[in-house]
């Protein structure tokens, strides 16, 4: 009878992880993958909330992993969508279609008792390479720099090597971490840290400095004048499918444009 009871609990497991993968526990036809930047992530998955409860033919399942495991993904046939946090390659760009849309501010985050307020592109590049070790060499107090930066093939960290190190590399003695919540803790809770995380995901537990003068606001971002914004592309191989369309659209609409600037992202080009 033990045995018996087992094989009837089995079964049943197997024919409610077909019915869950099939849809059936969510009442739709499957889902739309959509993958990559952990800096678009929370973004796409606050539209893809209220994207599920105005239709219900399928859901919208978003997961991260980064701009390139993203693209990777899409070129694989395993997303219908990747998410992306930089200007494609030449090279990805020939095989993929992308669509803008949002465009995004990086700052430059320090610990709310740094006195440093402003930083030109040139005194971030010589903290960013090591070149300046302690704060005192950029207008703070003397104490050492501890530099937090992303990891290889995170879309945040090849936008901030175009758009601030250009030739010059991260020192190698930067801690690495795998998204902006990580970078955010850090930095909360050491006073010598710096980071570069995106502006809409900041809040209020750390300060983003000025570059060059200019204040990182979504305002100074729509103006042209904060100079580090880059990109948040929804990546397709080939023309979108029917559903992408569909969730692309909404993403596009005044509605969610609007949603996406009231958290600290500048709109669509």
């Amino acid at each position: 009878m033990d045995a018996m009871r087992w094989i009837v609990v089995a079964l049943g497991l197997v024919l409610l992880l077909v019915l869950l993968g099939a849809g059936w526990g969510k009442g739709r036809d499957g889902a739309l993958n959509v993958i990559g930047s952990t800096s678009v992530q929370p973004f796409a998955e606050m539209l893809a909330q209220e994207f599920d409860e105005g239709q219900e033919d399928f859901v919208v399942d978003v997961q991260g992993g980064g701009s390139t495991a993203g693209i990777q993904a899409v070129s694989n046939g395993i997303a219908d969508v990747g998410m992306c946090s930089r200007s494609l390659k030449v090279e990805e760009a020939a095989l993929l279609q992308a669509v803008a849309v949002a465009q995004d501010g990086l700052a430059i985050v320090v610990h709310p008792s740094n006195p440093v307020e402003d930083l030109t592109l040139e005194q971030v590049q010589r903290l960013f390479s090591g070149q300046a070790a302690r704060w005192n060499q950029v207008g703070g107090d003397d104490r050492p720099v501890r530099l937090i930066t992303r990891e290889e093939g995170s879309g945040t960290r090849e936008a901030f090597q175009n758009l601030v190190m250009c030739k010059s590399r991260i020192s190698r003695k930067a801690l690495t971490q795998e998204s902006n919540g990580a970078v955010k803790e850090l930095v909360r809770y050491d006073a010598c840290a710096v980071g570069y995380m995106s502006l809409g995901l900041v809040g209020e537990e750390l300060k983003a400095v000025r570059v060059n003068g200019v204040a990182p606001t979504v305002a100074e971002g729509q103006a042209g004048r904060y100079p580090l914004v880059r990109p948040f592309l929804f990546v397709t191989k080939g023309p979108p499918s029917e559903r992408a369309r569909r969730f692309i659209g909404f993403v596009l609409s005044p509605e969610a444009q609007r949603m996406l600037e009231r958290e600290g992202l500048v709109g669509a080009p």
